[in-house]
């Protein structure tokens, strides 16, 4: 029980990363970037190509994908939702999803439909504590995932660019008055979460280690999950909800069903928006008519 509860903070911990990115748009762009998951993709085969035909070593590529899938995410962010800033949420979320197919087909172009095996950058060692089974790929997971919670919450909180950041999500208007760039602050917030993207990524190919052009689609779909299951717009419910999905989904497959885990997993979502419509960390907003 404790292995498996293990596993699934090691898997929420992704899905927690890959939320962060989710919230962090959504808070500060008021928008969903449903491209978010395939940005995972492109990051595991940035790295896959830096340590598997260029013979970079692990930390290399992983250095790679970041600065990659940054470029990557703000490009987006100016060609494709920049020019829409101003228009129906309707046509920001289909822009989104056309992102996203585009990116899809653009690495089945490249790298084919043919999977790829996905070296971890931790390689496969595990540690045994009695009867609990660690490998070193959950261990490391779950400490980055904490380690960029901590750098996160101190950034948006102590520093300039943070105050920025907060203060455009509140009201562009006012930030805007009061000297803030709000292009470059969605800039800035796109290029963090596609960076986080990118190590998420890497993380999830070296704890699954297939690597398709579709490999981000139902992490990025899982991470959404969890960013509206803390509370969409909240930097820790990001992480409790990608950790409680996690564990969530380990268990279900653990003790009811392989077939099914999926299912529980938004059928617990649903009941807990029934029951708490912003999310477990949300705020209720109310609005002036």
């Amino acid at each position: 029980m404790i292995s498996n509860l293990i596993a699934g903070i090691s898997l929420g911990s992704i899905y927690a990363i890959i939320a962060l990115g989710y919230t962090m748009v959504y808070g500060i762009a008021k928008m969903l970037n449903f491209a978010h998951g395939d940005v995972i993709m492109v990051g595991g085969y940035m790295c896959f190509c830096a340590t598997f035909y260029l013979g970079l070593p692990p930390l290399a590529g992983v250095l790679l994908a970041v600065v990659v899938c940054t470029l990557l995410g703000v490009t987006i962010e100016r060609l494709a939702y920049k020019p829409l800033r101003s228009a129906p949420a309707l046509a920001v979320l289909i822009t989104a999803i056309g992102m996203s197919y585009f990116l899809q087909n653009a690495a089945l172009l490249l790298w084919t439909a043919n999977p790829k095996t996905f070296t971890s950058i931790v390689g496969y060692g595990s540690i045994q504590m009695g009867d609990v089974h660690i490998t070193h790929v959950a261990m490391v997971t779950i400490a980055v995932c904490v380690v960029i919670m901590v750098a996160l919450t101190l950034f948006t909180n102590k520093t300039k660019m943070g105050t920025a950041m907060r203060a455009v999500s509140e009201d562009k208007g006012a930030a805007q008055l009061m000297g803030i760039s709000v292009n470059r602050t969605i800039s800035l917030t796109f290029a963090i979460g596609s960076g986080l993207a990118a190590i998420a990524g890497v993380l999830l190919c070296s704890a699954y280690p297939m690597l398709v052009p579709t490999t981000g689609s139902m992490p990025g779909i899982k991470a959404f999950t969890a960013a509206v299951f803390g509370g969409i717009g909240s930097i820790p419910g990001a992480m409790l909800g990608g950790i409680l999905l996690g564990v969530i989904e380990i268990f279900s497959k653990a003790y009811i069903s392989q077939e099914l885990s999926d299912a529980i997993v938004f059928a617990v979502l649903i009941i807990v928006l029934l029951v708490k419509p912003a999310g477990l960390l949300g705020k209720q907003v109310s609005e002036k008519v």
